[in-house]
């Protein structure tokens, strides 16, 4: 793969001392007939005043600049995103267009088809965006950290749309019946696309948690079974657990058991088997949410109560029948809030929140099987780090990631 100069720039900037350009074509594993084209990197980056040239080599400038662009580079390989396909002014003066409208269309987003469409492919790889539909093309563009550093880094106009409750429920019953069609033909396909989404979602959701485990890490873990050896074996435990706990709750999703307490007890235990003092029991203790002290939960004494009284909600629920997809949506996300904020374990709420959220939906065929990155920020900012329920922005939030969820299986299906 052709070398770029943001690749050269991240070998310079890790390695904190200056550097030769015959060491970062070695570091970059590039043949040295390459060694021109990397000099020729390095001398643009001095011009751009991100490097300095030393006697011994080049060195990273020290400056916001050059903070940022690392910073987003760094995000982007947590992240399992290519940075060299974000790095682009074009596609961040777009995004900022995008960012202040609800929707955009092919008619206002004033770019030429093909441009168009090569910068939506590049967010919808990222899971930066959200094509509500094909024809006529309508897209909405997720706001997130990492866009938000992409915008100052190129000194993009910032005034974002971030609060508006567009209904996607007409795209998502639409949608939904062109997946129950697909499923039912390619059962098999749908399994696969099961598999492919389940390692994401667990870097998706442990990340977080605060899990600093990159998604390259968590696909040589899970899928590839290499533990790189600069990893801690907690962080790698938990990845593990987690993966446990997810396989299980997709066959019991499967085979429609009911939701209990003991299985939420099961699914606790599964994804906390790396801290066995706390994993399946409920907590005795007053427990905090870090970060944010003015989350309220329930008191210890009370948590058995506020639980029965949930579960019994749960089941007057599935009892019902002719649910419509918007009383699923709701109740999928009272529930998760409800469970947040009684917080019955000492540790791992929020992951078996997600857990039994997803299970929920799966097992009224509203199949979602990850939170796509560029929601990520929203999402948390609605659930544990929200000093108040937000039931009605959690549930515009949840439509988004179940649309996002029903098109990227549908695509797959087809």
């Amino acid at each position: 793969m052709m070398v770029t100069k943001h690749d050269v720039f991240e070998v310079v900037y890790k390695n904190r001392v200056p550097t030769k350009p015959i060491d970062v074509v070695r570091k970059l594993n590039k043949d040295e007939r390459e060694y021109h084209l990397i000099h020729r990197y390095l001398r643009e980056l001095v011009r751009e005043h991100l490097l300095a040239k030393k006697k011994e080599g080049f060195q990273a400038e020290n400056n916001k600049h050059t903070e940022l662009l690392y910073k987003l580079i760094a995000y982007c390989l947590k992240s399992g995103i290519n940075y060299n396909l974000l790095l682009d002014k074009n596609l961040a003066q777009f995004i900022s267009r995008a960012l202040q409208k609800e929707e955009t269309t092919s008619k206002n987003a004033k770019l030429n088809p093909k441009k168009l469409r090569n910068y939506l492919d590049i967010l919808n790889r990222c899971g930066l965006v959200l094509i509500i539909s094909e024809k006529p093309l309508r897209f909405r563009v997720f706001y997130n950290a990492l866009l938000n550093n992409l915008l100052i880094y190129f000194g993009c106009k910032h005034s974002v749309i971030t609060s508006s409750f567009f209904n996607y429920l007409p795209e998502i019953n639409k949608e939904l019946e062109i997946y129950r069609r697909l499923r039912k033909i390619n059962e098999n396909q749908y399994r696969r696309i099961v598999n492919e989404l389940e390692i994401p979602f667990i870097h998706h959701s442990l990340s977080l948690e605060g899990n600093p485990l990159t998604l390259p890490d968590t696909f040589k873990i899970l899928k590839d079974k290499i533990i790189p050896s600069n990893l801690k074996s907690k962080d790698v435990d938990e990845v593990k657990s987690y993966q446990e706990a997810l396989l299980q709750m997709f066959k019991d999703a499967n085979e429609r058991k009911p939701l209990s307490l003991q299985l939420v007890l099961d699914y606790h235990r599964m994804a906390m088997w790396h801290e066995q003092d706390i994993a399946g029991r409920i907590r005795t203790i007053p427990v905090h949410i870090k970060g944010n002290p003015g989350f309220k939960v329930t008191s210890p004494h009370l948590i058995k109560e506020e639980l029965e009284n949930l579960f019994e909600k749960y089941s007057d629920f599935i009892k019902r029948k002719n649910v419509s997809v918007k009383e699923v949506l709701q109740f999928a996300v009272y529930f998760h809030n409800e469970f947040q904020h009684i917080h019955p374990f000492g540790d791992g709420n929020s992951r078996t929140t997600r857990l039994i959220t997803f299970y929920l939906l799966q097992s009224r065929d509203v199949p979602i099987l990850d939170i796509p990155f560029g929601l990520l920020d929203e999402y948390l900012s609605y659930t544990k780090g929200s000093h108040k329920r937000e039931d009605k922005k959690l549930y515009h939030n949840l439509q988004k990631i179940v649309l996002y969820n029903l098109r990227k299986i549908n695509k797959k299906l087809a």
